[in-house]
């Protein structure tokens, strides 16, 4: 029995199968030749394809094929011939051409899309001082390049899937065949075949449906536009998941520390890229906690607090009339909006309005007397910490977190911030990623592996890979550095 999308014989039923299952869209284009006595038609999306390809490439080849021959030959184009008229049309929406002949139920699918690639200049959001300067752009094609020019391996993966019912975004799921956990990598496919939807547009589409813990504040798969970064990921046996249109990657599983992991960490000395990362977790600390500390001692345990800075404290608190944790909020709300409007601003602007907003507003509002002297000093304090996490999901998360903790610290002190802590420690401990634990090493606890997380070891003694992605292959170096001593 004959499939009722084969190609037809008569050119006019292939065309009016194509019109109709198109809807007769008006930026599909046909253009009929007349080769050899021979009736045939060229059927291209105008806003698809390449002009340029079609009429050096396509209508060259048509226009010098011999007299004798029926169907040409497409040399200088990547060309195929197919029976299937709905794979013909889904090769349509994608940017190819279709070249049907009259009286043969074959047809060509020719290589004629248009493609905008921007250069891979260097990420805006991760910037580096020694490292690359590059970052992937919204070419899958060129994204999987700039990996496989750094990985020159023939164990370098690449697993293509189509996703979104509507959109058919093409996904790359990269990994390495001999490094990789196969049940992490199945994990993974499994995952992403079984994502329903009309639309699935960029990353964030997927990591939202991937993710164990949807109701979560933390990320639980890195997102990074830096190739290098994406590298490294891969050599340690985690599993990076590209889509066409999207200058990111998603990499899967991570830590909880991976998002506080900058690549300037790997191309500095390990000396000062250890001092540096200790600065950045301890700006997680203060970044949710600061705040929640001062309203706690100002309210409920001022005495700990040296006299002479107690009673400057208490100066700038007397004429303020709200208590401290509806001073605290006015503050951090001020703060997001000013930087809302930062982002959405155009750069030139934006950075204008940060700087005179902040200043003409923080002035202003301690003027009129709604807030202290001090609690700018700990507001400003708090939001300079949150920019210091290296991945913006984390610091949106950290942003979040301060407020909760905030009310805790008004309502019970000290010890509302101690069970906040509580409470955020078991959920890390508690979290997981593809069956990897968040919060590893530290939960649960692997000595070997603390190397690389609170301070950076030399990079000769970072000789095995972490547990947490569960690598085929732990060690990663086959000898540790060694001194002689000069006589």
């Amino acid at each position: 029995m004959t499939p009722t999308n084969q190609a037809f014989s008569e050119l006019k039923m292939n065309i009016s199968y194509v019109e109709q299952s198109l809807y007769c869209t008006d930026d599909l284009k046909q253009q009929q030749l007349l080769l050899n006595g021979v009736q045939s038609v060229l059927l291209y999306i105008d806003s698809l394809v390449d002009q340029e390809i079609i009429q050096t490439h396509v209508l060259t080849a048509l226009n010098g094929q011999a007299h004798s021959e029926i169907y040409p030959s497409f040399t200088t184009l990547e060309s195929r011939k197919d029976t299937d008229l709905q794979r013909g049309i889904d090769s349509l929406i994608q940017g190819k051409c279709l070249y049907i002949i009259d009286g043969y139920p074959e047809f060509y699918i020719l290589s004629t899309e248009k493609m905008y690639v921007r250069s891979t200049t260097e990420p805006e959001n991760e910037g580096v001082i020694r490292g690359p300067h590059n970052g992937f752009v919204e070419q899958l094609s060129v994204n999987l390049n700039l990996i496989r020019r750094q990985i020159i391996s023939p164990s370098l993966i690449v697993r293509y899937f189509n996703v979104g019912e509507k959109t058919h975004t093409k996904i790359a799921v990269v990994y390495l065949q001999d490094l990789a956990n196969p049940e992490l990598v199945n994990e993974v496919e499994e995952r992403i075949t079984s994502i329903s939807s009309d639309m699935v547009l960029a990353p964030g589409f997927i990591e939202e449906f991937m993710e164990d813990n949807p109701f979560s504040l933390f990320p639980q798969q890195l997102n990074t536009e830096r190739p290098d970064r994406v590298i490294a990921n891969l050599m340690e046996g985690r599993v990076a998941i590209l889509a066409e249109g999207s200058p990111s990657a998603l990499i899967a599983p991570v830590t909880f520390f991976a998002f506080y992991q900058s690549p300037d960490d790997y191309h500095g000395r390990w000396i000062v890229s250890s001092f540096l990362r200790l600065i950045r977790m301890m700006s997680f600390v203060i970044a949710f906690t600061l705040p929640a500390v001062y309203i706690a001692t100002i309210s409920f345990h001022s005495a700990i607090l040296p006299i002479e800075l107690a009673h400057t404290i208490k100066k700038s608190l007397q004429n303020i009339p709200f208590p401290a944790l509806v001073e605290a909020m006015l503050l951090e709300l001020i703060f997001e909006v000013l930087r809302e409007a930062g982002v959405r601003l155009p750069s030139r602007v934006g950075q204008t309005i940060g700087i005179v907003g902040g200043l003409v507003i923080g002035d202003a509002i301690v003027r009129a007397g709604l807030v202290s002297y001090t609690m700018i000093i700990v507001v400003s304090l708090t939001a300079i910490s949150s920019f210091l996490v290296p991945s913006h999901e984390m610091s949106s998360a950290v942003r979040i977190l301060r407020f909760p903790m905030m009310i805790g610290a008004a309502l019970f002190g000290y010890i509302g911030i101690a069970f906040g802590l509580v409470i955020l420690t078991i959920h890390l401990c508690k979290m997981e990623n593809f069956g990897s634990p968040y919060f590893a090493p530290v939960a649960p606890f692997r000595l070997a592996d603390m190397k690389d997380v609170w301070i950076r070891f030399p990079i000769w003694a970072l000789r095995g890979r972490p547990h947490d992605a569960r690598p085929q292959r732990l060690n990663q170096q086959k000898f540790s550095r060694s001194w002689k001593k000069r006589e």
